[in-house]
């Protein structure tokens, strides 16, 4: 694998690897009481988390000219579809998201049960919305045997890749025109990306093939917690409240995880089950899993904070860049305050196309 793919970023401790039941991790975390200092930051420098070919069109030279707003770049195809930026500040963001993932799901990259079974291996593999590419790379390095596709709006994926590996450029919200079938598609991190989910499934659901599995894997907005410490004033509350508001003002909703379950079944999709994770703001809780997925968590999001923000309150909302730092000041105190017990909840729901 190109060494362009990884980036440096902590390992997550390690885990069993198990399969989740679909109410892990659902009950109140238990707060460590463990006394802190008060200038504390999980996000500063000693944080620590512990030990293409398309199928559908060529790519045109106008992908390549990023749109540029507020200081930051953004894809030009399909522009708008996505808010968040893809400079390389916000890439390596999404690397390091993707071992936060990770060490959420016990150290998995997946958590159905596609391939899992040595004597059905999985035939092609579909990465929708593959963003830096690495998981696709990584799944690419787990199952040589597979053939697998990653598709998204912004070529940020490397060039030298292993040979079972392909990226392309194409929206996924567009007629879907792949010629076979896949055996395990892959989504994760759209919410906020994809204005007809029901349309998305049901193309997924046609391009799956029989016995094949769906799996995704998303947060949801607005932060909550268990015991009442956020409090309505709060710089964090607000913000997020905002963010899911001009989120829906687009169509492109930041709870949509809520309805994943609901929506598979009706596509066609049987067995399927939802699995839910909770990610705290910081290192708040007792248990050591989920106090360094806080930590992570802390680092991801201060790291994505702006890039979050900007055009949808900006373009959306109609604030002013400078409005949105000064909110983002008190926001980022709010966030590494370890009184305030508030987590993002983090749904993978797979399901299977019946035989």
């Amino acid at each position: 694998m190109a060494d362009a793919a990884k980036v440096e970023t902590p390992s997550p401790t390690p885990a069993p690897a198990s399969q989740p039941s679909a109410q892990q991790a659902t009950g109140a975390l238990e707060v460590d009481l463990e006394p802190y200092d008060e200038n504390e930051n999980d996000g500063d420098s000693a944080f620590t988390a512990g030990p293409g070919v398309s199928e559908t069109a060529s790519l045109a030279s106008s992908i390549y000219r990023f749109r540029e707003e507020n200081g930051r770049t953004y894809h030009a195809y399909k522009a708008g579809a996505y808010f968040l930026p893809n400079d390389e500040n916000e890439n390596e963001r999404l690397d390091l998201q993707h071992n936060l993932l990770i060490l959420t799901q016990d150290n998995q990259l997946y958590v159905s049960p596609a391939g899992k079974d040595k004597s059905k291996p999985l035939g092609r593999v579909l990465d929708a919305g593959c963003g830096t590419g690495i998981w696709t790379q990584d799944f690419a390095d787990e199952h040589p045997e597979s053939e697998v596709v990653g598709v998204d709006l912004s070529p940020i994926q490397p060039t030298f890749v292993a040979p079972n590996v392909q990226f392309f450029i194409d929206d996924l919200e567009a007629e879907w025109t792949f010629v076979k079938p896949f055996d395990f598609i892959y989504m994760r991190m759209l919410c906020g990306s994809i204005k007809d989910w029901p349309r998305l499934f049901t193309q997924a659901y046609t391009h799956i093939a029989p016995g094949g599995y769906i799996e995704l894997c998303d947060p949801i907005n607005p932060m909550r917690s268990d015991d009442d410490t956020i409090p309505e004033t709060s710089a964090a509350l607000k913000w997020n409240r905002l963010l899911l508001d001009a989120s829906h003002k687009i169509g492109r909703a930041l709870d949509s995880p809520l309805n994943y379950k609901k929506q598979l079944a009706d596509a066609g999709f049987t067995d399927v089950v939802q699995v839910e994770y909770k990610w705290p703001i910081n290192s708040w809780p007792k248990d050591p899993k989920h106090k360094n997925i806080g930590l992570w968590t802390h680092e991801n999001i201060n790291q994505g904070l702006q890039a979050l923000s900007l055009m949808l309150f900006t373009n959306v909302l109609g604030w002013t860049a400078d409005e949105v730092e000064i909110l983002l000041v008190e926001v980022r105190k709010d966030l590494k305050n370890r009184r305030i017990h508030a987590y993002w909840p983090v749904f993978t729901v797979y399901g299977q196309k019946p035989t």
